[in-house]
C-alpha cells in the first residue's frame, strides 16, 4: 500500500482547521485516548498550523508552531526557540514520510520567523524518529496526558 501523492501546506481557513484538528482528534483523543479537552487548548487560536492534504482534499497529518511568549513555557524562555507540536499522522499515511515532511515544513516555518531551534516534547515511543530528523533529547523523562515524553531540541 502506499499513499496519495500529497502537499504539505500553513493551514489558512476554517476547513484547513477542521481537517487539522480531524486528524489530532482520530490520533490523540481516539486512538491515544488523551482527554479532549486537553488536546484543544488556547495556543491553537494562534499556532502556525500545517497540513498534510491529498489532492482530493483528504488530511493525512498535522502539527503547529507555537513561538514568542507562546512558546516560552516550552522552551524555558528562550524567545528564540520555537516548539513544535501536536504533530499527528493518520494510521493509513504512517511509515510513508509525511511525518518527516510535516516536522520540515514546520521548521521552515520557523526559520522564517527568524527562530535558532526547534524544541518538542516527543512520546518515549516516538524518540528515534525525532532523532533520525536531528533532534537531542535532553532532561528527564516526563508524563503528559499519562503518556511518557522526553524533551527534544533541534538548532536550525
Amino acid at each position: 500500500m502506499s499513499v496519495p501523492a500529497y502537499e504539505v501546506r500553513i493551514a489558512e481557513g476554517p476547513a484547513d482547521m477542521e481537517a487539522c484538528f480531524a486528524v489530532r482528534k482520530q490520533v490523540f483523543v481516539v486512538e491515544q485516548e488523551v482527554p479532549a479537552d486537553i488536546e484543544y487548548d488556547a495556543y491553537d487560536a494562534d499556532a502556525v498550523h500545517v497540513l498534510a492534504v491529498t489532492g482530493d482534499g483528504l488530511p493525512l497529518g498535522t502539527g503547529r508552531l507555537l513561538y514568542g511568549a507562546a512558546a516560552a513555557g516550552r522552551t524555558g524562555g528562550d524567545a528564540t526557540v520555537g516548539s513544535l507540536g501536536r504533530l499527528a499522522v493518520s494510521r493509513e499515511a504512517r511509515g510513508f514520510g509525511v511525518g518527516a515532511a510535516l516536522v520540515r515544513a514546520i521548521e521552515r516555518v520557523a526559520g522564517e520567523r527568524g527562530l535558532s531551534a526547534v524544541d518538542l516534547h516527543a512520546q518515549t515511543h516516538a524518540l528515534g524518529f525525532y532523532e533520525r530528523l536531528g533532534y537531542v533529547a535532553y532532561g528527564p523523562e516526563f508524563p503528559d496526558a499519562g503518556i511518557a515524553h522526553r524533551a527534544m531540541r533541534r538548532a536550525l
